[in-house]
């Protein structure tokens, strides 16, 4: 019988088959790239918190999408607002992030300050949000952007609540400060340390974005679809000679 051979594939074939190797090798290593790009980002957001603060103007002008520098200020909280983010995740816990409404004494737009993380008990219940500590607070904070909008629900939800604090399922903040009745500063703050209330709430902050193994599990996918398009070529086009009848 006789053995294998390699057939000549068309140009129309070659011309395919290099096609999509090259999508897919491109397609890798930009998620490789982007995987990196996240190490990176994540190595300078854990570093941010044991860095040196600087002050909010300085935050803002060095603040990006990857920098979120560490911040230390002075000001108050609003003790009579407050949102409740709901339906969040962390340590394998569901529960809600507590943000609260903080005016810098130095003056300019309040910022949402994120207080932590507070984990729903075994029934389900959010436990009572402690009030923001009173007085004039010297906050150190990451200045980071908000978190994204996955699911935005019909309605303004926020002015049908009378009762504070507000619960939401996303936080915009064109949204919220309409709700206040005044602006708001573009970034929030991530809250790092203790205050009186520390012992309520979980401060463990990441950037609220793909983290690097995702990247990494894309990639090895799109490098598998390139494999697979050398396998069927070589598939096709090494094989018996047809028998002639």
């Amino acid at each position: 019988m006789a053995g294998r051979r390699w057939q000549v594939p068309s140009v129309f074939a070659v011309a395919l088959a290099l096609a999509g190797l090259a999508m897919f090798m491109a397609l890798g290593t930009w998620q490789v790239r982007r995987g990196q790009e996240k190490e990176a980002l994540f190595a300078a957001f854990d570093a941010a918190e044991s860095g040196l603060p600087v002050t909010l103007a300085q935050a803002r002008a060095l603040a990006s999408p990857t920098r979120y520098p560490l911040v230390v200020v002075a000001g108050t909280f609003d003790p009579d607002h407050a949102y409740v983010l709901d339906d969040q995740l962390h340590g394998g816990k569901v529960g809600v992030m507590v943000y609260g409404v903080f005016a810098p004494s130095a003056g300019g737009p309040p910022l949402l300050v994120n207080r932590g993380f507070l984990a729903r008990d075994a029934a389900g219940h959010v436990p009572p949000v402690p009030p923001p500590p009173s007085g004039v607070r010297s906050l150190h904070a990451l200045y980071a952007p908000p978190p994204g909008i996955a699911l935005r629900m019909g309605g303004d939800a926020l002015a049908r609540q009378s009762h504070w604090p507000k619960t939401t399922i996303y936080l915009d903040l064109a949204e919220v400060a309409a709700d206040l009745g005044h602006g708001l500063d573009p970034r929030v703050l991530l809250q790092v340390g203790a205050d009186d209330a520390a012992a309520h709430f979980v401060r463990e902050w990441r950037p609220g974005v793909f983290p690097p193994e995702r990247h990494y599990a894309y990639a090895f996918t799109w490098f598998a679809f390139g494999a697979a398009v050398v396998a069927i070529f070589v598939v096709l086009h090494w094989r018996r000679p047809t028998s002639a009848t």
